[in-house]
C-alpha cells in the first residue's frame, strides 16, 4: 500500500467555506508537506479544486512531484460531465491513475439505472485517458446504493474510493461500510474517530482523532483490503475539530497529522 495525503488533512490551512486564512496552501505546498512526510502520494480533493490552475500550472505540478518521487491523483465532488471531462484532461496533465468523485444526497435521488446511464460515457472517457473513477461513499449516498450501481455498470474502469468514517452520516456503521464497499475499493481514505458522550448525557458527538487514537479498528480494516493491488493508495486525513477558531485548528493541523502518518505507516508495516 502506497501512503499518501489527501488535501482534507490541511481543510482549515487551506480554507473552506468561511474560514479562510489569510496565507492558504497551495498544491505546491501540499507536495512540500508530502515529501517532508515521507509520503508517496497526493491527491488534491474539491476543497483544493485544480480547475483553478492553469495547464502550465497543471504541467509544473506533474514536473515538482516527478523531483520527489510523489505520484498525483485528483477529484471533484460531482459526476457534471463537462466537469468531470475537464478533470479528466487535468489528470492526463499530471499522469494521474485515480480520479475521485463523490455522490451525495442529490444523487441519491436518481434511479440508478439513470445514473449507469450518464456514467458509462464518462467511464469510457476515463479508460481512454488511462484512469480510472474511484467513487466516494459521501454522507449521505447509502452503500447498498453504491453496490447496486457498480454492479449494474461491471465496468472495471469504476471502483470505489473507500471513507472508513462518513457513511456514518447516512445510518451505516462503518464496519457494515467496509464489509459492502472493501470488494469494489481502488483508494482508500484512512482517518479515526471518537464517539464521546454528552457530559449532560444528552446524547454524543462524532469527532475526528489522529489515527490510532479513536475507535476506528484501522488493522481489521486494511484486513479488509488484502485483495486489493499492492500499490493501491492509502490516503490519510482527518476530522480535526474547527474549536476555538480557526487559528488554533491551524495549529493542531501538522501535529495532527505528523501523528497519523506514524501510526500509519506501523499500520500498514509488512502489508
Amino acid at each position: 500500500m502506497k501512503l499518501g495525503l489527501g488535501s482534507y488533512a490541511y481543510r482549515w490551512s487551506i480554507g473552506i467555506k468561511d474560514q479562510q486564512p489569510a496565507a492558504p496552501l497551495n498544491a505546491f505546498d501540499l507536495l512540500d508537506r508530502a515529501e517532508a512526510l515521507g509520503l508517496e502520494v497526493v491527491q488534491y480533493a474539491d476543497n483544493m479544486p485544480l480547475d483553478r490552475y492553469s495547464e502550465a500550472d497543471h504541467h509544473k505540478l506533474y514536473e515538482v512531484a516527478q523531483s520527489k518521487g510523489i505520484a498525483l491523483e485528483l477529484g471533484t465532488q460531482c459526476f457534471d460531465a463537462a466537469q468531470v471531462e475537464e478533470y479528466l484532461v487535468i489528470g492526463q496533465r499530471l499522469h494521474a491513475k485515480i480520479m475521485r468523485v463523490a455522490l451525495d444526497e442529490e444523487d441519491s435521488h436518481m434511479a440508478v439505472p439513470d445514473l449507469a446511464e450518464q456514467l458509462r460515457p464518462l467511464l469510457d472517457k476515463a479508460r481512454a485517458a488511462g484512469m480510472r473513477i474511484a467513487i466516494e461513499n459521501h454522507f449521505n449516498y447509502p452503500s447498498p446504493r453504491m453496490v447496486e450501481l457498480l454492479d449494474t455498470i461491471n465496468d472495471e474502469t469504476l471502483g470505489v474510493c473507500l471513507d472508513v468514517a462518513n457513511s456514518i452520516c447516512a445510518n451505516e456503521w462503518p464496519e457494515e461500510t467496509i464489509k459492502m464497499l472493501a470488494p469494489y475499493t481502488i483508494n482508500l481514505h484512512l482517518k479515526d474517530y471518537e464517539i464521546t458522550p454528552d457530559p449532560y448525557g444528552v446524547g454524543f458527538r462524532i469527532h475526528g482523532t489522529p489515527l490510532g487514537q479513536g475507535r476506528a479498528p484501522i488493522p481489521w480494516i486494511l484486513d479488509q483490503l488484502t485483495h486489493c493491488p499492492a500499490d493501491m493508495s492509502v490516503l490519510l486525513e482527518h476530522w480535526l475539530p474547527l474549536g476555538a477558531g480557526l487559528e488554533e485548528a491551524r495549529a493542531q493541523e501538522q501535529p495532527w497529522i505528523e501523528q497519523t502518518v506514524a501510526a500509519a505507516k506501523e499500520f500498514v508495516k509488512g502489508r
